[in-house]
């Protein structure tokens, strides 16, 4: 690396505490080998894809793109590697999704501009660049070389980092940038209509280096001490994890929570200093897909609902094939007692299919009982 500007600056990037997913066509295919020669890439990058054929991108995208180099693709790729990220990122890092297509010097002499669109999306920022090449001025792997350090600009923006840029265009490029800024409400909208995975309210408290996450879905309407000691004893049988909170926007059977709902029980969690997550997805084998890896913690209520093949349209072996995709996910259900009917149950009072068995690990009575729901706190309460 000849320039210490650019060493400098992926230094920098590789300081700050963000993770990035890359999608990269046509073009900055330098800026990768750049962020990772400098030491502490893995701290930055998380994955990097090059769908440089016309299929790849569409199943990338998957939809067919309008265009294949344009403005709007590029801050498509951005968005399905922002929520990647989010996947693959460390519990309540802040995250990137960079989307890249150009169309560069070639073999051959083009009709069209030679330029490249490039877009980063954070949680609270949508950025994108449309730069336009003189056409006849530099090589390809000129070209490349200056849309591959734009990129890492552009993801030292995003990360929030300082750093010197020296600018590689001249008065006969045309460079073009935008910027969308989004409020909590708006993100959060964008989460109810699917747009994004999920969001993270991080617990500064808890944040660690732990890749798996150890997750208690609920409504906690309202949040207890039942489900913060039951987090903390799953955590424990675990040996240890990210443990957090999960709230689903989107019910199976209810509408949707509101923009105001989801903050007043966000609140809930930043007054107790736990971690919690907002998804948008209210069925376990789609939980598991957005949280791969993870161990949630259910009452023994939801874990018969899961086997039950009622909720599979009566199919035995489709209920054996969707919780088959959440085991190869890696996911595991941690299941507490409780009460059944009257009756305080355990997971060994039930029958659990033979080929699921070891998807299901019991929490021993003695280490966790709490018969009392947040349904019977709300009628103690006068809530109802």
């Amino acid at each position: 690396m000849t320039d210490s500007w650019i060493r400098a600056l992926v230094e920098a990037i590789h300081s700050s505490p963000t993770q990035a997913v890359l999608y990269l066509s046509g073009g900055a295919s330098q800026a990768l080998g750049l962020l990772i020669s400098v030491p502490g890439a893995t701290n930055t990058v998380l994955e990097s894809i090059v769908p440089y054929s016309k299929m790849s991108l569409i199943q990338l995208l998957g939809k067919i793109p309008s265009q294949y180099c344009c403005r709007q693709t590029s801050e498509d790729m951005a968005l399905v590697a922002y929520n990647r990220a989010l996947k693959l990122s460390l519990p309540g890092r802040p995250v990137v999704g960079v989307g890249f297509t150009g169309s560069l010097a070639s073999s051959y002499p083009k009709l069209g501009d030679h330029r490249f669109y490039l877009s980063t999306r954070t949680s609270d920022r949508s950025w994108v660049s449309t730069v336009t090449l003189a056409k006849g001025l530099r090589t390809r792997e000129q070209e490349d070389t200056l849309s591959s350090h734009f990129l890492l600009k552009a993801i030292a923006n995003a990360c929030k980092v300082p750093g010197t840029y020296v600018s590689e265009v001249n008065e006969s490029d045309v460079v073009d940038e935008s910027e969308k800024k989004f409020n909590e409400d708006e993100e959060l909208e964008q989460l109810i209509i699917g747009e994004i995975g999920f969001k993270v309210y991080p617990s500064e408290s808890e944040l660690s280096k732990e890749d798996r996450k150890i997750i208690l879905p609920g409504s906690f309407n309202p949040l207890h001490d039942g489900h913060i000691k039951l987090l903390e004893v799953a955590t424990s049988i675990s040996g240890g994890g990210y443990p957090c909170f999960e709230l689903s926007a989107v019910n199976a059977d209810k509408p949707p929570l509101s923009v105001s709902q989801i903050k007043e029980r966000v609140k809930q969690f930043q007054k107790a200093g736990k971690t919690v997550i907002i998804s948008n997805q209210p069925y376990f084998y789609k939980k598991a897909e957005l949280f791969p890896g993870s161990t949630f913690v259910i009452g023994v209520d939801t874990a018969i609902r899961l086997v039950n093949p009622k909720y599979y349209d009566g199919s035995f072996n489709r209920m054996l094939e969707i919780l088959g995709e959440c085991k190869r996910t890696g996911c595991i259900f941690l299941v507490g007692g409780r009460n059944v009917d009257g009756v305080f149950k355990v997971l060994e009072d039930f029958d659990i299919p033979e080929a699921l068995k070891d998807m299901f690990v019991s929490i021993p009575p003695e280490k966790f009982r709490m018969d009392i729901s947040s349904t019977e706190l709300r009628k103690n309460l006068g809530l109802f």
